[in-house]
């Protein structure tokens, strides 16, 4: 995101994600509090999983706003070619591990 760019998230919209984000927060604190106490991998493991789906659902959700205000802002102004390169860039970002 360059300097002049900005989403627009409405008020309920950034209380959702950060009401997802705390979260998460949440089960990251959780898992360190596991590795410290030496609980059973496989509960780490499946802990860390259902951490990773928290994301993902919040990187659901801003993908989701961002095709529907950002990208759509742009094909409406007559840049569709930016906002496709845009998107292409976007999903590949989301697809790197």
């Amino acid at each position: 995101m360059t300097e002049t760019q900005k989403a627009h998230h409405s008020e309920q919209t950034k209380s959702n994600l950060k009401s997802r984000l705390n979260r998460i927060e949440g089960q990251v604190k959780a898992i360190n509090r596991m590795i410290d106490e030496d609980v059973y991998c496989d509960d780490v493991l499946t802990q860390i999983r259902a951490t990773r789906s928290a994301l993902n659902s919040v990187a659901t959700k801003l993908l989701d706003h961002h095709m529907k205000s950002c990208i759509m802002d742009k094909v409406n102004q007559g840049e569709q070619q930016e906002a496709m390169d845009e998107l292409l860039v976007t999903f590949q970002k989301l697809m790197k591990d």
